[in-house]
């Protein structure tokens, strides 16, 4: 029987954005479920990005050493405007994120057009661009190029995208990792769930396996090498 690893999951929702949870039983829920890794990725903007950002931080210092899975404090930069984005990437960085993802182009959300672009078009900036689906061939070039990951999501609605996703990071060279964009205690997945997924999208068993076990682990060491 093929070792599908454990679980990591880099997109997820606290009560500091739209979520229901707090950190310690988004935690607790990742555990349970076989996580070795969790980000929370609030969703921040103009309103609220230190505030986020300073809570989660918080979090991660008090409870270093203490948790059984690591834990990163991470941001997702929502429905700003695409020449904007670059400046709120930044911005949480210097506030404490340790991975950044963009909002991306949904099948079912309004963000600006050009949004997926923004995200991926400076190496080193953006980690995930979550629930891309409305991805382009040079957007999924260019992610190829600067090591941004594509997501395939659990996330009803969300993922309808998740087949042309897949599709353009293969033929493109892209590297994609699955999320479940969680917002309550039943968002979350395990690993045969992820695994799943991504045959449901059309990856083949090698990519699959590449998708759920081996590109978190190689996320997890870029976001530990800053």
């Amino acid at each position: 029987m093929t070792d599908l690893g454990s679980r990591v999951e880099f997109h997820c929702h606290s009560v500091f954005s739209d979520g229901a949870l707090l950190p310690a039983a988004l935690v607790r829920e990742a555990e349970v479920r076989g996580h070795s890794a969790l980000a929370i990725t609030d969703h921040v903007d103009e309103s609220n990005l230190e505030e986020v950002l300073k809570a989660l931080v918080k979090y991660e210092k008090a409870t270093r050493g203490k948790l059984s899975l690591k834990f990163f404090p991470g941001a997702e930069v929502s429905y700003i405007k695409p020449v904007f984005i670059p400046e709120y990437c930044r911005k949480a960085r210097r506030n404490g994120a340790r991975i950044v993802i963009v909002h991306g182009e949904s099948p079912v959300e309004s963000v600006y057009p050009g949004t997926n672009h923004a995200a991926v078009k400076e190496a080193g900036l953006v980690d995930i661009l979550a629930h891309p689906g409305k991805i382009t061939e040079e957007d999924a070039i260019l992610a190829a190029q600067n090591g941004v990951y594509l997501e395939i999501t659990a996330r009803r609605g969300h993922r309808e995208g998740n087949h042309h996703v897949a599709a353009m990071a293969r033929q493109f060279k892209a590297s994609c990792v699955v999320d479940t964009d969680c917002h309550t205690e039943t968002d979350m997945i395990t690993q045969d769930q992820a695994y799943q997924l991504c045959k449901e999208a059309g990856m083949t068993d090698e990519e699959a396996l590449t998708t759920v076990r081996d590109n978190p682990q190689a996320l997890i060491k870029r976001i530990e090498r800053r």
